[in-house]
């Protein structure tokens, strides 16, 4: 396997011309002032500074587009890492979450060295939905707390906890804020009707309009609510400090699991926004790629303070709308937070953080794909699909977002087995359409020859269905033939299953033929040496060739095995 690094970037520069770049700029500035607020709204959902966050929309956001493996990536925190980051800083403080991002960075780029991009794909809808949705209601559960000000120093990261936490303090909301929130939330929602009246809203995200009218009221009517300012001191108006985060080799080992779950969840979520960008610019992204620029981002923006990113699908739309069409475009957009960060920083204390908890709302609500719990479009699925899909987003909200996606996976796989088990079976092969029953049968009526067919996958899930036919075989017959032109697959427990019914049919006399072997089952017959101990006489292309083997077989001995 050749280690290939060529990012996207390298492919779109012959023919780059003026145009391009106009489109390209255009797009980037439209990105970077979504980017602004998002970022300040995710970090702050996460338990981080809001400095935090922006720094990893700059550093990430530019590693990404320079080096990925898709041409309108835009990278950054995202709204699904939130009840992530914001558990593992409760549990393990700000600094181990760095350590973290820097090992799933790690964990990212060696799965794009290993060529392991195309297996993301391997993680079912129904899991993928199931964790979407219910990681929209842990965030829109967190956002309660900054919607309503409520007088809470921690929120615990625990579902059971937080929401006893919230339940006893409902009686400290604060109306000011309570105001502020929903009215920013009003607007947010019905920010495209409002487009459609007013022109020149159609070029502004809703995010950076409501983010600006929000903190140019409180700058100029000094409002009663909690502020960047008063709660994080406002933004630095500077580039910080290249540093590597405190290392602790007494947690180092307990961050494994954490940045496992950041890796996984930062494939999913970047190379599934790849994806519906392919759809939409009719380009094919390179996965493995992608996850080698992901790593990268990772394992640099917490040198800088940030923390984990990935693919945005919001940002990455919204630079496809804006006539972005390479990765130009992301690093642009990287490039303008940078210059709203030293120009523009000294106003961020005036950001109200309701109506930032607003802007997260309507990321969560927007995140989950809530029709996928229609009773309609549920009645439309099978029992398991809805035991994946339900107990996955049960699991998210309740447990822990690592948990539900390994339950996921594994009731996934099991119903798999199930299914696949259930498709495979074994029929008896009327032997009376391709000879008299005079060459098939004893003097006494008993069958001599006898045939299968077996339909699917002789794995160990299905084993069983070969094992009830050793028991249930009619007749003490001379041969049993088998024929596995239907079989597309066999595993070493099929295996052994065929090599136990040939050790039982030789004890008692008798021959197994097998024909019609395809590719797979065959290579594995062959190579396992079975081949060997079956005969190539026993070994036939088709049932009629195995039914003329069987008739030159002699009777065999009637007192053989007993």
């Amino acid at each position: 396997m050749k280690f290939q690094f060529h990012p996207k970037l390298l492919d779109t520069l012959p023919g780059y011309g003026k145009t391009q770049f106009a489109h390209d700029v255009s797009a980037g500035l439209t990105v970077g002032v979504l980017a602004l607020p998002l970022a300040m709204a995710f970090a702050i959902a996460s338990g981080m500074s809001p400095t935090a966050g922006i720094w990893t929309s700059i550093v990430a956001g530019l590693l990404i587009s320079l080096l990925g493996g898709s041409r309108v990536q835009i990278g950054g925190p995202t709204g699904a890492f939130i009840p992530i980051i914001y558990a593992i800083v409760m549990d393990y403080g700000v600094q181990n979450l760095l350590i973290a991002s820097m090992l799933a960075g790690v964990i990212l780029f060696a799965m794009g060295a290993f060529k392991l991009g195309n297996m993301i794909r391997f993680i079912p809808l129904s899991v993928v939905i199931g964790f979407t949705n219910g990681i929209a209601v842990v965030i829109f559960i967190a956002q309660i707390k900054d919607f309503l000000g409520l007088s809470i120093a921690d929120l615990p990261g625990e579902f059971f906890g937080k929401m006893a936490s919230l339940a006893s303090h409902l009686h400290t909301i604060h109306p000011p804020t309570v105001l502020l929130a929903v009215a920013s939330l009003g607007v947010l929602l019905g920010w495209n009707r409002l487009a459609t009246r007013l022109t020149f809203l159609r070029r502004a995200p809703g995010p950076l309009g409501v983010l600006v009218v929000a903190t140019a009221a409180n700058a100029f009517l000094n409002l009663p609510v909690d502020t960047i300012g008063s709660r994080f001191g406002g933004i630095p108006q500077e580039i910080p400090a290249f540093s590597f985060p405190d290392l602790s080799l007494g947690t180092l080992g307990k961050l494994i699991a954490p940045a496992i779950t950041i890796a996984l969840l930062g494939a999913i979520e970047s190379l599934l926004s790849a994806r519906v960008a392919d759809s939409q610019i009719d380009d094919r992204h390179n996965p493995n790629q992608e996850l080698l620029a992901q790593g990268v981002a990772n394992f640099v923006a917490p040198l800088f303070g940030g923390f984990a990113a990935t693919g945005a699908i919001a940002r990455t739309a919204t630079n496809i709308r804006s006539g972005g069409r390479t990765p130009v475009a992301g690093m642009v957009h990287a490039l303008v937070l940078l210059a709203v960060v030293l120009v523009l920083a000294p106003l961020a204390k005036y950001i109200p953080l309701a109506t930032l908890s607003a802007v997260v709302v309507v990321v969560s609500i927007n995140m989950g794909e809530w029709h996928a719990f229609a009773p309609k479009e549920l009645a439309r699925y099978s029992n398991q699909y809805r035991t994946i899909l339900l107990g996955t987003f049960f699991i998210t909200v309740v447990f822990d977002l690592t948990l539900a996606v390994e339950i996921g996976m594994v009731l996934a796989s099991l119903f798999f087995i199930y299914r696949m088990s259930d498709l495979t079976r074994m029929e008896r092969i009327p032997l009376e359409d391709y000879y008299g029953v005079e060459a098939l049968s004893r003097a006494d009526g008993t069958p001599r020859i006898v045939a299968y067919r077996m339909y699917g996958s002789l794995f160990f899930g299905a084993a069983n269905k070969l094992e009830n036919m050793l028991l249930r075989r009619e007749g003490n017959p001379d041969v049993v033939i088998l024929d596995m032109d239907k079989v597309i697959n066999i595993d070493t427990t099929g295996l052994d299953i065929l090599q136990t019914l040939h050790r039982d049919l030789k004890k008692t006399g008798a021959t197994l033929i097998l024909c019609d072997l395809n590719s797979q089952p065959g290579s594995l017959v062959f190579r396992s040496g079975f081949l060997d101990k079956l005969g190539d006489e026993n070994v036939a292309g088709n049932i009629t060739e195995a039914l003329m083997r069987a008739q030159r077989i002699p009777p065999k001995n009637k007192e053989a095995g007993t």
